[in-house]
């Protein structure tokens, strides 16, 4: 599978200039900025100029038949492992919050995706994670990148959790996300209490394809307060 380092070399190759730090797998403005050239001169007909999906992928002789992993679950995975207390320093920075005193699943989720896709409308407060169900499109089935909301306390309640699909198995969804255990992890949250998936409007359409399951090793989370 093609990734964004993959996308960031033969663009330099090609003579683009996708930012100071060269190929370093982070899916960020300046990367956007040189696709979006690449997409021009090219003559490359995508609706959002700066997204990489089959085409551009294609174009730049990268086609190996899969798409390329959502730049926004890239930029998410830079950040695992990050506690709220043991890593404040970064973390709040990133997030531009104080995560130990305010529930940041949905900050993270509006970080990462506004990075990759600058372009991208987010929920007027994506703090709320529930409000995340108003974002892009909806999808009906689970896909690498798809944004997934839960339910947290009640199903008709008002509390939530927001998070990125990154794999699933019969009973479980696995979320990359952040506020689960107090930190960015993978975590599987059982699918029943799954109240939708999004994804964005701004890049290419999800695989129409059913996302085979796979089985990880991770902590099962039941109340990401």
């Amino acid at each position: 599978m093609a990734t964004v380092r993959d996308v960031q070399r033969r663009l330099i190759a090609l003579g683009y200039d996708v930012g100071p730090a060269g190929a370093d797998g982070i899916p960020g403005r300046n990367t956007t900025r040189a696709v979006a050239r690449f997409q021009d001169d090219k003559n490359i007909q995508v609706l959002y100029r700066g997204t990489i999906g089959p085409k551009t992928i294609a174009a730049l002789g990268l086609n190996d038949n899969e798409p390329i992993s959502p730049p926004w679950v890239t930029e998410a995975r830079r950040f695992l492992g990050l506690h709220e207390k043991k890593n404040a320093t970064v973390l709040d920075k990133a997030l531009r919050l104080d995560a130990s005193e305010t529930a940041w699943c949905g900050a993270f989720v509006g970080m990462v995706v506004a990075t990759a896709l600058p372009k991208e409308p987010l929920p007027a407060n994506p703090l709320g994670s529930r409000n995340w169900l108003k974002f892009g499109k909806a999808l009906s089935g689970p896909q690498i990148g798809a944004v997934a909301v839960f339910w947290r306390g009640a199903k008709n309640g008002w509390q939530g959790h927001v998070g990125i699909v990154v794999g699933h198995d019969k009973t479980h969804l696995h979320i990359l996300g952040g506020n689960q255990s107090d930190s960015v992890s993978v975590a599987r949250i059982a699918k029943n209490r799954l109240l939708g998936y999004r994804w964005p409007v701004t890049y290419p359409d999800a695989p129409h394809t059913d996302l085979p399951m796979t089985t990880i090793t991770a902590s099962i989370t039941t109340n990401e307060a």
